[in-house]
């Protein structure tokens, strides 16, 4: 059994920092060159979190399954996610289903520990640098989504705000 706490609490936290930058009326400083904006890194937590739900229900399905986040990370991908979405209140309310589903399929009785330990070919870029390329176990893959890529997609929103703003979010 997973306890999903810690991930439903990444994503509310990246969702709080999500509305909290939308809602700012000094848009902050722009991003530094080559790092996304508050929608682009949205639209490619809404991509890993879909890849995350795929390789939990494709375990739950007896499927031989894999994770990869490469398809997150490409720019015309992030674009069409954000069209399709809406923009940034659409990938917020998108992100927040995804959240509700994959704490659903994680946790509880939708996956035995077996299920959870099963292991899966894993391939995981960020900022094209390779950090993972060797099988995973699921519970580490949801568990490294609650633990590194949230907080780590929170903290870069967060960066996006105003000085006063950044300061008033952390307290």
């Amino acid at each position: 059994m997973l306890d999903t706490a810690p991930l439903q609490d990444a994503y509310r936290e990246l969702l709080d920092a999500a509305a909290t930058v939308a809602n700012t009326d000094d848009p902050g400083p722009a991003p530094p060159d080559g790092e996304w904006n508050a929608d682009q890194i949205l639209a490619h937590v809404s991509l890993i979190s879909a890849a995350t739900i795929a390789a939990v229900a494709g375990i739950a399905a007896g499927a031989n399954t894999t994770y990869d986040n490469r398809i997150a990370l490409d720019a015309w991908t992030i674009e069409q996610t954000i069209a399709h979405a809406g923009g940034n209140a659409g990938l917020r309310d998108r992100i927040s289903g995804q959240a509700a589903a994959l704490c659903a399929l994680a946790g509880g009785a939708a996956l035995s520990d077996a299920e959870l330990n099963t292991i899966a070919p894993a391939r995981l870029l960020s900022n094209d640098t390779l950090l993972v390329d060797q099988p995973m176990s699921l519970r580490d893959i949801v568990t490294g989504l609650a633990e590194a890529e949230l907080p780590g997609h929170t903290k870069q929103l967060l960066a996006l705000l105003p000085a006063r703003a950044t300061a008033e979010a952390t307290r």
